[in-house]
């Protein structure tokens, strides 16, 4: 009978210079100073393709979230940005969420039916938008699929000049409006 004897095998290469791939904090994935994808989002119906970065050449702000109707989404993230005085000052607002047009139009009437406060609601439908932007994560646990991170975006002249990112991808903290506006 043979005995298999375990040997440790020298290191053939050096380790020295290489970089740690572990952070104290999660890496943000949407950059300042990014330009916005050439992807069509959905407004109200399919077949009304609104492009943001088309839309927003100017100063304007993308506040996007895991779910509409969800509560967070629908009792604070939202509304502080309805309610907020400093909102006419972020430029052309829009919340954009992975869901049908349908969705979002029923989610804004609920909660700003009036529409007085300019905030345009975009569906992300099939997470083209939201994968081109790196902020995509796999809520099938909560949401059922692939969902947004929730995060704001300031936009100037077609570029991200801030990002607000959930590093948990759906807590309410520095994405809030009292954080962003």
């Amino acid at each position: 009978m043979m005995l298999a004897t375990a040997r440790r095998l020298p290191l053939t290469r050096s380790l020295a210079g290489h970089r740690r791939l572990f952070h104290a904090s999660a890496p943000l994935l949407v950059n300042v100073g990014d330009k916005l994808p050439n992807v069509d989002l959905v407004e109200g119906s399919p077949g009304n393709k609104v492009n943001l970065a088309n839309e927003l050449t100017g100063k304007g702000l993308i506040i996007g979230v895991p779910a509409a109707f969800s509560p967070a989404c629908s009792e604070n993230h939202i509304p502080g940005y309805i309610n907020s005085a400093k909102l006419k000052e972020a430029g052309k607002v829009f919340v954009v969420s992975v869901n049908d047009p349908f969705v979002m139009k029923a989610w804004a009437k609920s909660l700003d039916p009036s529409g007085s406060s300019g905030i345009r609601f975009l569906g992300d439908p099939s997470l083209a938008f939201t994968k081109a932007l790196n902020l995509s994560f796999d809520g099938a646990a909560i949401f059922g699929g692939d969902r947004s991170k929730r995060y704001a975006l300031v936009i100037e002249n077609g570029a991200v000049k801030e990002a607000h990112v959930e590093s948990d991808n759906t807590g309410l903290n520095v994405s809030a409006a009292d954080k962003v506006l």
